[in-house]
């Protein structure tokens, strides 16, 4: 009886035992995984020398430094275009034509007035000349008492009038040559040259067509040179105060991303621009295009470098954290003792980055964030597959 009381009371204890076990070996395992989380959830950054620089961005667009807008001085048709786009023309080489048909007749008949005006002239300067002498044989007759004194006045009137119809005439003369020099020059203007070495970037008028310009000179192309570029960034009122001729800068373009233009800030526009109620000022930064990849109206993000550093250790900035005091900072680096605080100094910092002045060193691992959850995790992963069958 007394063995049967005791297996019967052992039987009793068993599932507390189990129990316990189990509880056991639970948190023994719990204790575990929770342990290899830590250790590599840990978020790590090496610090590592680099470049660091502090900069204003913009968006901007392109647009050769010298352009000019080719056109005509004189109305006509439109009789030759000796160019296309892209062409290459050279400085007083031949663009383009007009009909000069009307300006050759004007000439002409500038010509032939002129001719008329100087056969006046020449007649009357024969009929001073007879009425000088005539007045100056009467005067001598009036003094022997053979005429008398009224025919020595006629002829003194009428030498006046001679030499008055020649002062006339030779105002007439110089109004007939200014209007022929005139129709001349407009006859030189039917024929268009070039007024720069460039290329053709845009042809605004074809053969055939009749240009007006009685109000403004109507543009037959658009001569520019590419061999200088200049880029035309628009920088936000908040930062063009810090922006200064002479600054560095670069820009990339959209179908170059990986490659900078390098060059210097040439001029800021004081005039701004309104662009949805946001006031922008135009910065000029000319740069050399002598491989042509740069084309007229290209996008460009453009970079004005404030300051920069090169070859010093860098370390991003959430790897620190502010220890209240100017330019030094807190870090957790790891040891094999686990992680340890240390007081890093930095200098020159942008958005991402800063420069290590003190307190690390190139090949030091930071501790950048904190261990991640498991549990979280575990929860997360099936919810993310779900997410993605869906």
């Amino acid at each position: 009886m007394g063995e049967k009381a005791s297996n019967r009371r052992r039987l009793r204890r068993l599932p507390w035992l189990l129990a316990a076990l189990a509880l056991l070996t639970g948190g023994a395992a719990a204790g575990l995984y929770l342990g290899g989380c830590n250790d590599a959830g840990l978020q790590t950054v090496t610090v590592e020398s680099g470049d660091v620089e502090r900069v204003i961005t913009a968006l901007g667009s392109l647009k050769p430094k010298h352009y000019v807008d080719v056109g005509t001085q004189v109305t006509g048709q439109l009789k030759k275009v000796h160019v296309a786009v892209g062409d290459r023309v050279e400085r007083g080489q031949l663009i383009a034509e007009i009909d000069p048909a009307v300006y050759q007749s004007r000439v002409q008949s500038g010509q032939a007035t002129l001719d008329k005006l100087r056969a006046q002239l020449a007649l009357r300067e024969a009929e001073l000349t007879l009425a000088r002498q005539r007045l100056e044989r009467n005067r001598q007759l009036l003094a022997a008492k053979a005429i008398s004194r009224d025919t020595v006045e006629e002829n003194e009137a009428a030498l006046k009038i001679a030499q008055a119809q020649i002062q006339s005439l030779r105002a007439e003369i110089k109004a007939a040559e200014a209007a022929l020099d005139s129709d001349i020059t407009n006859l030189g203007y039917t024929k268009i040259y070039a007024p720069i070495t460039g290329t053709v970037v845009s042809e605004s008028a074809v053969e055939g067509q009749t240009v007006n310009a009685s109000q403004s000179a109507p543009v037959i192309v658009q001569i520019a040179d590419l061999e200088t570029m200049t880029v035309w960034a628009q920088v936000a009122e908040a930062d063009v105060i810090r922006i200064k001729p002479g600054m560095p800068a670069y820009f990339t373009t959209l179908g170059m991303p990986e490659r900078r233009w390098h060059g210097e800030v040439r001029q800021v526009l004081p005039a701004p621009e309104i662009v949805n109620d946001v006031v922008l000022y135009n910065v000029l930064i000319d740069v050399d295009n002598g491989e042509q990849l740069l084309m007229s109206s290209m996008t460009v993000q453009v970079f004005f470098v404030l300051a920069e550093a090169r070859g010093v250790p860098l370390v991003p900035l959430n790897a620190l954290q502010p220890s209240g005091r100017d330019n030094e900072y807190l870090a957790q680096v790891l040891t094999p003792q686990g992680p340890q605080p240390r007081r890093v100094t930095v200098g020159l910092t942008n958005r991402a980055m800063a420069e290590v002045v003190s307190g690390l060193a190139p090949g030091d691992r930071l501790l950048i964030g904190p261990p991640a959850q498991p549990a979280a995790a575990d929860r997360a992963g099936p919810r993310r597959a779900m997410t993605a069958r869906l």
